[in-house]
């Protein structure tokens, strides 16, 4: 007997086209949800960070990092060239000043000197010749000035007499005009001899100031001479410690060229690199902080070096108060530098969340925790730790800081 075989109702092949219509309803439905701007997606509350709004102090700043230097670095340069013969002292060295560091040679400079000093002496030499000689000139010129007024005198005693004697006709007319004459010829000669000793004694002076200023001139030069040579010998030129020492027994230095440099050990000041961006924000008198030791110690900034390479600038800090202990020079120091005032503000901490929004926007808890929405915000200044919220959120509004990379364009956050 025949069984009858019930044909089945679901086939394999309306199994797949159902299923096949059922997926492309879900990429549908999918579409639709993303595409509307209400998708929603479920998080875990410890896999986000969610942070409170504050209304607390707020300054604004920006990191920097600086470098430990000593208040003062004196460079040493090669004042005379030469070769090196000696060194005193060592890199690293303590030093007072004046204290000697290594000693150039320069047989050139130093035979310089030897002519130098040789043309002083020849000089020397040639003023005590020629006062000398100017000195006996003026006792021969003194000597025919006694003489002449000598005469004078006899002249005049000759004349006095004979003057008497005429008017009496105790003697002849020609024996007074004869005395006459001789009277009035050695007035004449004392007139000349005053004269030429005066000129003498002016002629003399005149001669002396040149020879003396001369030898000035000429010792100046030798002391100059004496100093470039004495140069040869490297100095300290202050209290502190030798370093970048570059000098070795042999080797040459040409005028000018850096041998080392001296630091001041009384102080310490900080490099500090800042992007050009703030530029215009940065000037004397400007305050920083950092932690040393979990202790915070202020910086305040008292030279800014306009010039720009790689894009940042340079500013020089000195510390305010206290230093710290155990700082050392070339320890690098990570610095707040505050740009403005303190003032009250609305705050949320900064996160990741900055990164996807910009700062136009922010996921907003609701106020029974379950779940966080889109709101627009406004943010304003930042540090290093917070944005100012200028509006969009009130104090004690809770929200989501952490980053929103994995969240897509959902509008919605379900919290469990």
């Amino acid at each position: 007997m025949d069984v009858p075989i019930q044909k089945k109702k679901f086939t394999t092949q309306k199994i797949l086209t159902i299923g096949g219509i059922l997926m492309l309803i879900a990429l549908i439905i999918y579409v639709i949800l993303q595409t509307s701007g209400g998708s929603k997606l479920n998080i875990e509350k410890e896999r986000i960070s969610i942070s409170t709004v504050t209304n607390d102090v707020f300054q604004e700043n920006i990191p920097v990092n600086g470098i430990v230097l000593p208040i003062t670095t004196i460079y040493l340069d090669a004042l005379e060239g030469g070769r090196v013969e000696e060194k005193f002292v060592e890199d690293g060295a303590i030093l007072k000043k004046g204290e000697p560091i290594l000693r150039l040679s320069n047989t050139d400079l130093e035979l310089s000197l030897i002519n130098q000093e040789t043309s002083v002496y020849n000089l020397l030499t040639q003023m005590q010749i020629s006062q000398n000689a100017a000195r006996q000139n003026t006792i021969n010129r003194q000597n025919q000035f006694t003489d002449v007024e000598n005469n004078l005198i006899e002249a005049k005693r000759i004349y006095d007499l004979n003057s008497r004697l005429y008017e009496k006709g105790a003697i002849g007319r020609q024996d007074y005009e004869s005395s006459q004459n001789l009277y009035e010829y050695q007035k004449n000669r004392m007139d000349l001899a005053e004269q030429v000793l005066a000129e003498d004694s002016v002629a003399t002076k005149l001669e002396v100031n040149q020879a003396q200023n001369s030898y000035a001139r000429t010792q100046s030069a030798l002391e100059l001479m004496r100093k470039k040579v004495g140069d040869l010998v490297v100095k300290a030129p202050v209290d502190g410690q030798l370093t970048s020492l570059d000098a070795e027994i042999g080797q040459s230095k040409n005028k000018g060229e850096r041998l080392g440099q001296v630091d001041v050990l009384s102080g310490f000041k900080v490099r500090v690199d800042i992007d050009e961006h703030y530029i215009s924000r940065i000037y004397n008198g400007q305050k920083g902080t950092f932690k040393f030791n979990d202790t915070t110690y202020v910086l305040a900034i008292k030279k800014v070096f306009t010039q720009v390479t790689n894009g940042r600038f340079q500013v020089d800090m000195q510390f305010e108060g206290d230093v710290p202990e155990g700082i050392r020079r070339g320890q690098n120091l990570q610095i707040r530098v505050a740009l403005s005032a303190e003032k009250q503000a609305l705050l949320i901490p900064k996160g990741g969340f900055f990164q996807k929004t910009g700062g136009n926007w922010i996921f907003k808890v609701s106020e029974d925790g379950s779940t966080a929405y889109k709101v627009d915000i406004r943010l304003g200044s930042q540090n290093t730790e917070y944005y100012e919220v200028l509006d969009g959120l009130n104090p004690d509004d809770k929200v989501v800081t952490s980053s929103y990379d994995s969240f897509g364009e959902t509008e919605e956050l379900v919290l469990k």
